[in-house]
């Protein structure tokens, strides 16, 4: 059966603005990583069709080992439908021998305009079983948090 995990935040800046900051490579690198971890990202194309390849580095993988060496979770994200400035549908698959992170997860990132803000809501179905969800849903809310502190520091 498969699984949702969702989170959600408001943010302080306009839908195209915090759009863009999902489709720019600097940006996305700064941003995404959870609390916790780096991010590197080793191939970029954002095009529908298009996608990249992140490597997240634990900065303490004792507690947290990781899904594709001992310190890491490689991420093939491919993506699936860009609709300025609404929404960003993703297809992401890790790199990992454990079967238990195996398929290929979706996430869709929605943009919804908010007062002076805006409101975004991240959905990710078919998530693989390895990933437990608690944690799954806290870092997307840590990368959502990250986000916001990146786009408002720029508005």
């Amino acid at each position: 059966m498969s699984r949702t995990d969702r989170a959600s935040r408001v943010i302080a800046a306009l839908p195209a603005i915090v759009y863009g900051a999902l489709l720019d490579r600097e940006s996305l690198e700064a941003w995404l990583p959870p609390d916790g971890m780096r991010g590197r990202i080793e191939r970029w194309d954002p095009r529908p069709g298009g996608g990249f390849r992140m490597v997240l580095t634990y900065l303490d993988s004792t507690d947290s080992p990781g899904k594709t060496s001992e310190a890491t979770d490689v991420v093939d994200v491919g993506f699936v439908d860009l609709m300025p400035p609404e929404r960003v549908v993703q297809r992401v698959v890790f790199e990992a021998d454990d079967p238990s992170y195996a398929g290929t997860m979706t996430m869709t990132w929605h943009f919804a305009a908010v007062g002076d803000g805006t409101e975004v809501t991240v959905t990710a179905t078919d998530v693989p079983p390895g990933i437990d969800q608690a944690d799954h849903e806290a870092g997307i809310t840590s990368s959502l948090a990250h986000l916001a502190s990146y786009v408002e520091a720029a508005s």
